[in-house]
């Protein structure tokens, strides 16, 4: 009996340990609920940044603490010269949901209710703010602040088994916020078909009608994307800040404004230590050595 019961124990160890080892979650007891998961992932290797969404059981929802987190995530950092480009992704089959409807009803109140479009405006602008490029990876659907998270990425790669929706409307509450991010992604038609439709288009069609950058198949994406990343990582940082910050600015002004700061920041470039380093290098025939600071070696 007694050396049943050892053989009984044995079996019991092994098999506590073989699902600590399957699950990654620690047992203390056959009572232990599991250790929240967080709702961002975030790792960094050779420049790169990722991000993950990961709350795949409420569709990675953009609720407050998620955008908190991802807002965390963004700017822990992100001065640092060893970033040179992020990457936004999510587990599961749904890239975002969108907002948290359960945090938009009456009993949460105005006051709440302006903190999470508060807080949402300031996660989307910060991405096209921060000096680094920021790429979205979309692997499935993306509606509503989904779809307008993408948008606000300055690069979407996506697989072709990706959709993209605004269907506020359909639930009453029009997605007034995700359309200031997707009317400047693609033509105005198209966005008011999308907002007052709700219907989702596919991620040919949103590569079309320019949402996306690239899409690819499934098994290529992660690939492809870090294919990008890498060639960002190539770059000098500060011409890359330089030239983003140039961009966004001058998309929002008329021609000739617009002209007239890009111009001067040609001439700013010019300055720059890598500037010149680039120019020296491509003269040489050489490739460039990037110091990646921001040092002018002329006025």
């Amino acid at each position: 009996m007694a050396a049943a019961l050892r053989r009984l124990l044995c079996s019991n160890v092994s098999y506590v340990t073989s699902s600590r080892l399957l699950t990654g979650r620690r047992y203390f007891s056959n009572r232990t609920e599991p250790e929240a998961q967080p709702l961002t992932v975030r790792s960094q290797e050779n420049g790169i940044r990722r991000i993950i969404l990961n709350n795949p059981k409420k569709r990675n929802a953009l609720s407050l603490s998620m955008l908190e987190s991802l807002r965390e995530d963004i700017l822990t950092d992100v001065d640092s010269q060893d970033l040179r480009v992020i990457i936004i992704s999510a587990e599961g089959p749904v890239f975002s949901s969108g907002h948290d409807l359960k945090e938009l009803t009456s009993a949460r109140g105005r006051e709440y209710h302006t903190r999470v479009f508060h807080t949402c405006a300031q996660v989307m602008t910060l991405i096209q703010d921060v000096a680094v490029p920021v790429i979205a990876m979309v692997n499935g659907v993306a509606t509503a602040a989904g779809c307008q998270l993408v948008a606000s990425c300055d690069v979407a790669l996506a697989s072709d088994k990706s959709t993209f929706a605004t269907p506020g409307v359909n639930v009453g509450l029009f997605c007034s916020t995700p359309a200031v991010a997707i009317g400047r992604a693609v033509p105005r038609k198209v966005a008011m078909e999308m907002l007052f439709t709700g219907t989702p288009i596919s991620a040919h069609d949103a590569l079309l009608h320019g949402l996306l950058s690239k899409v690819v198949p499934e098994e290529r994406l992660e690939a492809e994307t870090m294919a990008v990343a890498r060639r960002v990582c190539g770059a000098s940082r500060p011409v890359v800040a330089l030239g983003k910050a140039a961009f966004h600015k001058q998309m929002s002004q008329g021609r000739d404004a617009a002209y007239a700061t890009a111009s001067k920041v040609m001439v700013d470039n010019l300055a720059l230590r890598d500037g010149q380093e680039g120019i020296r290098a491509f003269i040489e025939k050489r490739k460039p050595v990037w110091s990646h600071q921001v040092e002018n070696v002329h006025d």
